[in-house]
């Protein structure tokens, strides 16, 4: 990438050097792109908890998804947990038919599944949460996420880092080609983004305490310089 970079330059400056002068002649420049990384402990973790209900009828299934949500959110509010932090996330009522294609497409029961999504600021509470709600009659615990709760400075801070490598480069092209950086000219943002968060996804409770490890998560960005070159 740099020696394209570097033969790009020394292209354009020959160019610039072999042409006649010209009034409003456009100046000669160097454009470099730039990424910044900044790593960060998440506070704050988002899960998914739910139960899945199967009877005869809607209405079986419906009654004990009922029972069951209900000790899930009893759960829930005796951990403390705010009731703006938790939100239904998903709710459905699914026909079941015969595993065998060859049996008569028939309904033989429903199957109701309701999930909420709960945001805790406590990250140790996380496995003892994931336990609580299985133990009250969850069934169904995945896409848990791990987070910064205010990526703002962060995001500065990768900004920050990203024209720092741009200026680094640019200055290392500049000098090999031998021209020197004027004044910027342009200063364009190329994309902000993190790696895919940790998550973690059960089934059935485990028998020992749920063992839980946030990691760090990396806040990136990227920029693109345009310099003029003397």
């Amino acid at each position: 990438m740099i020696a394209r970079t570097f033969a790009a330059v020394l292209l354009l400056f020959a160019s610039g050097a072999n042409a006649q002068p010209q009034t409003g002649a456009q100046p000669r420049i160097l454009t470099v792109g730039g990424e910044g990384d900044v790593k960060a402990k998440p506070d704050l973790a988002t899960l998914t908890a739910g139960v899945i209900s199967d009877g005869k009828t809607a209405a079986v299934a419906l009654s004990a998804n009922s029972r069951a949500m209900n000790a899930v959110f009893d759960t829930l509010k005796r951990l403390g947990i705010p009731e703006r932090a938790i939100r239904t996330s998903q709710v459905s009522v699914e026909p079941q038919y015969p595993d065998d294609s060859r049996q008569p497409r028939r309904i033989t029961g429903y199957q109701v599944s309701n999930s909420v999504t709960v945001m805790l600021d406590n990250l140790e509470r996380v496995g003892p949460a994931l336990d609580a709600l299985v133990t009250s009659g969850a069934n169904s615990v995945g896409d848990i996420a791990f987070s910064v709760r205010d990526p703002k400075p962060l995001l500065a801070e990768a900004r920050e880092a990203a024209v720092k490598d741009a200026a680094s480069k640019a200055e290392t092209l500049a000098r090999a080609a031998g021209v020197a950086l004027g004044p910027i000219l342009q200063i364009a943002e190329g994309g902000i983004s993190g790696p895919p968060q940790p998550m973690m996804r059960m089934a059935v409770a485990a028998r020992e305490a749920t063992p839980v490890a946030p990691g760090e998560e990396t806040i990136s960005a990227s920029v693109s310089v345009t310099w003029e070159i003397r």
